[in-house]
Formats: structure tokens, C-alpha cells, sequence
């Protein structure tokens, strides 16, 4: 029998933990808290829970019930800047701040997520105003 990352670093209930410590940053994120339309983050939680847990080998109900992940195609209607993708690390790190790993499940984990942030930038940073559109 393979033991799964999902399995080393303690399964659902770890998963459910960093997730959850995530979604208390977003909710008070000026950034953030905008793409998520639903008043309650409730199903954000449990739908980013299951797709973390299946992609780290622990069991394959948000492909069950959601089919392919097509994360762009899924964040796509949501303008995900650089700026946008540094408050979602911030919330994330501060997430696996908030369990026990090791140092080495840490940074595969953040290795992981650091990628997949920068993957889904999808636009650019406004630019600041110029001398011109103050005038």
C-alpha cells in the first residue's frame, strides 16, 4: 500500500484545517473577498477542502461531484492580478502557519500552491494614475 502526501501530512482534518484558517483571511480581505459572490464561504471552504484533497492523493469527491478541476476556465469571470494572487499566498501561508508540518511537507505544499497562485493570474495590475488623469 502507497501512502499519499494527503496520508503523510494527516489527511482530511489537516487539509480542512489549512483551508479553513485560508478562507478567515478572505473573508476580511478587500482584494479577495469580492470574487467570492456567495454571502457565505461556506461552499468556497468545502469545494477548495476537496480539490486540495484530491490532488494530494485522499479521496476523488470533488472530481465525483465536479468533474475536471479547469481551474482557469473556473476563476476566469474574476480579474486574479499579481496583487490579488500575493493576498491569496498571504491567507494560504498564514494557513499552513496553522497546522504541524514538516519543514519538508511545508515546502511542498507551498512549493504547490505558490505555482498554482501564479498560474492563475489572468490580468494585470491597474496601473497608478499618471500627472494626466489628475489634471
Amino acid at each position: 500500500m502507497t501512502t499519499t502526501f494527503y496520508d503523510e501530512i494527516g489527511g482530511a482534518e489537516t487539509i480542512r484545517a489549512i483551508v479553513h484558517r485560508f478562507y478567515e483571511g478572505v473573508a476580511a480581505d478587500e482584494v479577495l473577498r469580492p470574487m467570492y459572490p456567495e454571502e457565505d464561504l461556506g461552499p468556497a471552504e468545502e469545494r477548495f477542502a476537496l480539490f486540495l484533497m484530491q490532488y494530494w492523493g485522499g479521496p476523488t469527491t470533488y472530481g465525483d461531484t465536479r468533474g475536471h478541476p479547469r481551474l482557469r476556465m473556473r476563476h476566469g469571470p474574476f480579474l486574479v492580478t499579481p496583487t490579488a494572487a500575493q493576498h491569496w499566498l498571504r491567507h494560504f501561508r498564514a494557513g499552513l502557519d496553522s497546522v504541524d508540518l514538516t519543514p519538508e511537507q511545508d515546502a511542498r505544499f507551498w512549493d504547490y500552491v505558490t505555482h498554482a497562485a501564479q498560474f492563475m493570474v489572468n490580468s494585470p495590475d491597474p496601473l497608478p494614475p499618471t500627472p494626466a488623469d489628475v489634471l
